[in-house]
């Protein structure tokens, strides 16, 4: 993520690797029906590990941009202390899988837990799967909490971001190759979304500060 300017993200260089030797090895072994299938496999991990560029719309001021591409599955309003509302978000393997910064800010702080990727239906998922949360603080302190929950991903969560680590709106942070991103806002904000809606990481405004 960090310095990542390449097309392919850092993280997908090895499956490309093996994936190429096993194309080599198979044509060698003239193994042409395996040889395809490692060569599907190829273009399938270009395309998962992708790293576009991208810029946030640079005249939304005080917009907090989507840290994933995805579909918004629901929109929830809180009665928290903290946050007032909760967006779900699905991503799948057709989406760009780099995550990225919502706002400007400093990052709070990052809970991981390492588990298991078990399917959207299962009634264990939010017990058991891997899940990340990311806690964003701006200036002014207003906070967005990010968490993401690995459901079905081939590859754990990445992130190179680490806590007090000043982050640019739109700035790389990690990965997750399938999953369900939840997003928290705080009181003081304008929702600009709804359910079913299609986002981009860094493009997408999700919502405004006021």
């Amino acid at each position: 993520m960090k310095n990542n300017l390449l097309p392919l993200a850092k993280e997908g260089w090895s499956y490309v690797a093996y994936s190429f030797i096993a194309f080599l090895v198979l044509g060698f072994l003239d193994l042409e029906f395996l040889q395809f299938f490692s060569f599907l496999a190829i273009l399938l991990f270009l395309y998962i590990f992708r790293n576009p560029e991208r810029e946030v719309p640079s005249f939304e001021k005080g917009g907090i941009v989507s840290p994933v591409d995805g579909v918004i599955t629901s929109i929830q309003e809180l009665h928290d202390s903290n946050f007032s509302y909760k967006i779900s978000i699905e991503s799948s393997y057709f989406n760009v899988s780099i995550l990225r910064t919502p706002i400007e800010s400093n990052l709070k702080s990052i809970n991981v837990l390492r588990g298991a990727k078990l399917s959207k239906l299962s009634k264990l998922r939010d017990k058991l799967n891997e899940n990340v949360e990311f806690v964003f603080e701006d200036s002014n302190s207003n906070k967005i909490k990010v968490t993401h929950q690995n459901v079905l991903g081939f590859s754990d969560i990445k992130f190179d971001a680490f806590v007090s680590k000043r982050l640019v709106q739109g700035s790389r942070y990690g990965l997750m190759t399938k999953g369900i991103t939840n997003v928290y806002f705080p009181k003081n904000t304008k929702l600009d979304v709804v359910v079913g809606m299609e986002l981009k990481a860094c493009e997408s405004i999700m919502a405004y500060l006021y």
